[in-house]
């Protein structure tokens, strides 16, 4: 992969970086970024991060707090002044009291939590308690697969942008667009009317295989399916373009001009991004939802692994030292974690762990190698279902109980978003070679259906008090992405 920063771009991390580390003189900071495409569940796992610590939820497997040791954690404003909160208190509301899961992370958000504790070292305790800030960064995923963008001639990306758009199932849903590029001359003199047709029905087709039908993952721009404030700008107002005739086309040509605008949507849009957020980065959480994956077929877990291939080649890992520490960061810890874990019946998870090794190995290798540590879970950062049996054809069979979303549908059988019901999801296949390759395994894969649920109803003890949110295995992601910081 190209390389995608200067070294002007490496002497200004390094300069933010060396900011980040004096203002953490007094209370030691740890930056985490928390991220993973469309749907993943990035909002739900910041939530049930906060609330679990805040609240005194059931956290066993995570050592300092089974251990006694965190005596406290609360919200603290957050030291950037130039990145929006992350609203938690809303989100809490929203899963707590509606019951409805929150809306999908849109833009770069920030929280800061600030957690008290006793060091595990007697040596250590003798200086008193100890505090640990941390920045609990949320950005889209989508916006990591721009990355490899720096690195990419306008040229290089409209080939394998076309490429990709001509491929598979992606050659229905690119029909418009590409019929209106065959009628297009790059090197035709610009015109404004036909390039915003152009950049629409682009965004049109990047849309349509965001869908829930086909669940493709490589989507880059990423801001064209998030333009925010930026929406209608000319930097957002661009599409891939067949190779001209001539290697330098006029300057007022439809190529110059698009190619142009390319440029200006790096240096304004990606370059800044990775400079001041995801550069600085101390540990990383990638989310994957790979159920919905599986429900739309093996070409969409093969474009899943693709772009989590992408994503991956942009984190920056390494062992953490003091000259990184000064002057580059490095992201010293990557968990990639399964989400919507109580969507399977708990024989399940550890073939979803299975599965997800499998689409991130070349990236895990790569982080490892760098002296990264390295984990994979599968996850449900809030529990929707529990977990019990049914009689079906004299046999018992495995299920998950829940209420799910209204509109969710199995066998042409649609749910009211208020009935609880039991549901037998299927089991994922021994060997997840089965399900990307689409053969061997079909039959069993089609077999499996995943469908959304409601955020559950929260337990209340006899006292009134309402518990913390349920979960699986968030206690083994916290204690593997900050425990040794509560050491």
């Amino acid at each position: 992969m190209a390389k995608i920063t200067t070294l002007a771009d490496d002497a200004l991390i390094a300069f933010d970086n060396l900011a980040d580390v004096a203002g953490s003189l007094v209370t030691p900071a740890l930056r985490l970024g928390v991220t993973g495409l469309s749907r993943a569940g990035k909002t739900v796992f910041i939530t049930a991060f906060v609330h679990n610590l805040v609240h005194g939820g059931r956290l066993p497997l995570l050592r300092p707090y089974a251990e006694g040791r965190i005596a406290g954690a609360a919200l603290a404003p957050q030291p950037a002044m130039d990145v929006p909160r992350f609203q938690y208190e809303e989100h809490v509301r929203t899963l707590v009291e509606d019951r409805m899961w929150p809306h999908s992370t849109r833009s770069i958000s920030q929280l800061r939590l600030t957690v008290d504790y006793q060091s595990a070292s007697a040596w250590s305790r003798t200086f008193g308690a100890g505090r640990l800030n941390i920045d609990i960064v949320d950005y889209p995923g989508e916006w990591l697969l721009d990355l490899p963008l720096l690195g990419m001639e306008f040229g290089e990306w409209s080939a394998q942008s076309l490429a990709v758009a001509r491929s598979g199932k992606r050659a229905v849903l690119a029909a418009p667009w590409l019929a209106m590029l065959a009628e297009t001359d790059p090197a035709a003199p610009v015109d404004e009317t036909r390039i915003m047709a152009l950049a629409e029905a682009f965004t049109a087709y990047l849309r349509a295989c965001r869908a829930d039908e086909t669940s493709l993952s490589t989507l880059p721009p990423g801001r064209f399916l998030m333009p925010g404030d930026l929406e209608g700008s000319p930097a957002l107002t661009f599409s891939p373009l067949p190779a001209g005739e001539t290697a330098k086309p006029a300057r007022d040509s439809m190529q110059a001009v698009m190619a142009a605008r390319y440029e200006a949507y790096k240096r304004i849009v990606v370059k800044p991004f990775f400079r001041e957020h995801f550069a600085r980065l101390d540990r990383q959480i990638v989310l994957v939802d790979a159920l919905q994956a599986i429900n739309a077929g093996a070409g969409a877990l093969a474009d899943l692994e693709t772009a989590l291939t992408d994503i991956l080649a942009c984190l920056r890992p390494g062992r953490g030292s003091i000259l990184s520490t000064l002057f580059g960061p490095r992201i010293d810890r990557i968990l990639f974690a399964a989400t919507k874990a109580d969507h399977l019946h708990h024989e399940n998870h550890d073939r979803l762990e299975a599965l997800l090794a499998r689409l991130v190995a070349r990236a895990v290798e790569r982080a490892r190698f760098a002296g990264a540590k390295v984990d994979v879970l599968a996850i449900a950062a809030v529990r929707a279902t529990r977990e019990g049996l049914a009689r079906h054809g004299g046999e018992q069979l495995p299920v998950i109980i829940g209420t799910p979303l209204a509109g969710e549908t199995i066998d042409g059988d649609s749910f009211d978003g208020t009935t609880e019901t039991a549901i037998f999801p299927g089991d994922l296949p021994t060997d997840p070679a089965t399900l990307l390759a689409g053969k061997g395994g079909a039959g069993q894969a089609a077999q499996l259906r995943f469908v959304r649920f409601r955020p559950p109803r929260l337990e209340r003890t006899a006292e009134g008090l309402r518990l913390s949110l349920p979960h699986i295995r968030l206690d083994r992601a916290l204690n593997f992405l900050i425990g040794d910081r509560l050491a």
